[in-house]
């Protein structure tokens, strides 16, 4: 849904004070700086001795692609927040080294896109991309993005005292940034998955009151589950699931959709549960088409105790009795309740394992239970990476004598698996009915050159 942002639906330029009246959908937080709409243009205008302020929408927004333009005094720092929180009561958090922090009740928190114009200090990191009130720079930083390079791209780009050009995509884990046409970021993070948007003025010292920050031509174009931004179709990315319809799906046993086991409704694709059996009640579906290179995302909400997975390079003829297809298996369980986290070895049946071959590393990130996750499987044909709502947790190459070697260690060391598991040259992509209840939606591949 292609919308302006609330405060652009104002018609007469106002001052801060009125900000609830006429800021429809958005309200400031944190400082004291101010903000009027003049001729069409946000106006946020720097208050000294005040912290960060930000104008912020009422409503959250997950997936997402926005547009603005900004023109900002080369001497203020700002940003764009996004997916970003400010709570009444103090919060924690666990940080990836498993750090617990506290975040003082307001305080605005979340992802940042970067304003940084200042010609004195030459930095150039506009469209970076930082985490306000918790991990401080993402990229450059934590999550990659060389500096050196960064900031070159940054001074051949930016427009220092003129209106600059910003494009935003958030769609799941993947954030991708542009500025004045050209890619700035592109990463993965799955920390948060929805949250307001936020205008911010900078604190500032007392020398730069009355310096001001102006954006227009801001531009919010939702992406609703079960399709896809325009920059994905253009990029090959194809829909396996519309939210209605299985036609890309068949049952592993035939060529037709099970009769009974799935269902889609409310834009989910869900296996209803059954006695926790595998694939005995509707079956094991798999994709009509069959994959050498790619890359395959999708949602998954588990209910407790849940167990299924994502399998891959899947050979359904290979299986002719009960049980599940044979192909090499993104995990997805419940961990804390289901007993099969505590089986294989070294935990490599639990979430986001190559199951009962590697186990997911131990900073994975996971969603609660009735919460929606983010797998995402990316192959060149032999190199294998599973990521778990945004964060690498188990990478390989499927021809290697280290695959083969957890192989013989594995239970696909029995014959009837065969000699060469797993390294077959292509396949289907399967989902797994273990029995119990488990959604999909989002559900998306892209083929890749070999």
């Amino acid at each position: 849904m292609r919308t302006l942002l609330p405060f652009l639906l104002a018609t007469s330029t106002l001052v801060a004070e009125d900000a609830t009246t006429f800021l429809r959908g958005c309200h400031p937080k944190g400082g004291k700086a101010t903000y009027s709409l003049e001729n069409g243009e946000l106006v946020g205008t720097a208050v000294a001795n005040t912290p960060n302020t930000f104008l912020c929408t009422d409503k959250e927004y997950g997936d997402f692609v926005l547009e603005y333009e900004f023109k900002v005094d080369e001497r203020l720092n700002s940003g764009v927040q996004i997916r970003s929180h400010a709570y009444d009561k103090p919060t924690t958090f666990v940080d990836a080294k498993g750090k617990t922090q506290t975040i003082p009740a307001g305080r605005v928190h979340g992802y940042q896109i970067e304003i940084d114009t200042d010609s004195v200090k030459n930095r150039m990191w506009t469209a970076g991309f930082y985490e306000e009130g918790r991990r401080s720079w993402l990229v450059p930083g934590i999550l990659g993005g060389n500096e050196k390079a960064f900031t070159e791209q940054g001074r051949a780009l930016t427009k220092v005292g003129d209106w600059n050009h910003v494009r935003i995509e958030a769609i799941g884990p993947h954030f991708r940034t542009w500025l004045n046409g050209q890619l700035r970021v592109d990463v993965m993070d799955g920390d948060n998955q929805a949250g307001f948007i936020g205008f911010q003025v900078h604190s500032i010292p007392k020398e730069l009151a009355g310096t001001q920050n102006r954006w227009r031509n801001v531009i919010l174009n939702e992406i609703a589950p079960n399709t896809l931004a325009e920059t994905e179709k253009a990029s090959g990315w194809k829909l396996l699931f519309d939210g209605t319809s299985t036609d890309a799906w068949r049952s592993v046993k035939s060529e037709s959709f099970p009769a009974k086991g799935w269902v889609a409704r409310n834009g989910t694709l869900t296996v209803l549960p059954g006695n926790g059996g595998e694939s005995v009640n509707g079956g094991d579906i798999v994709t009509k088409q069959t994959f050498k290179a790619f890359e395959f995302s999708t949602e998954f909400r588990i209910t407790e105790g849940a167990n299924s997975g994502i399998k891959y390079f899947v050979q359904p003829a290979l299986n002719k009795g009960a049980g599940s297809a044979f192909g090499l298996e993104f995990q997805i369980l419940d961990d804390a309740k289901h007993p099969d986290a505590k089986l294989g070895k070294d935990g490599n049946r639990t979430i986001g394992s190559l199951y009962d071959l590697i186990t997911a590393k131990q900073d994975k990130l996971v969603h609660p239970v009735g919460q929606w996750n983010y797998a995402f499987v990316r192959t060149d044909g032999t190199k294998v990476e599973h990521w778990l709502n945004g964060r690498l947790v188990v990478s390989y190459d499927r021809t290697s004598e280290a695959f083969r070697t957890a192989r013989a260690g594995s239970k696909y060391a029995d014959a009837k698996y065969g000699a060469n598991f797993g390294e077959w040259e292509s396949g289907n992509i399967l989902l797994q009915d273990h029995g119990n209840e488990v959604s999909f939606r989002s559900i998306k591949v892209r083929e890749l050159s070999k």
